[in-house]
């Protein structure tokens, strides 16, 4: 029984430290668009771009754009 007990023990604290988002990269060493779009300072708009605001890239697989102020 403590051998169970144990072993639910170690498997939970190994579960416990993989974060929602493990493994939510698009392939090895590469990031979403938006996630860039973000780091950018950009927003992902389906609609045009605000005024002001410049498009440079694009977001969620190319069917939106980012803007940058």
């Amino acid at each position: 029984m403590r051998v169970l007990h144990l072993l639910l023990l170690a498997l939970g604290l190994l579960f416990s430290q993989l974060g929602p988002g493990a493994g939510q990269l698009t392939a090895l060493g590469q990031r979403s668009d938006s996630y860039i779009c973000a780091r950018k300072g950009g927003t992902c708009n389906l609609s045009p771009c605000p005024l002001y605001n410049r498009i440079e890239g694009t977001c969620y697989r190319g069917k939106a754009k980012c803007c940058i102020r």
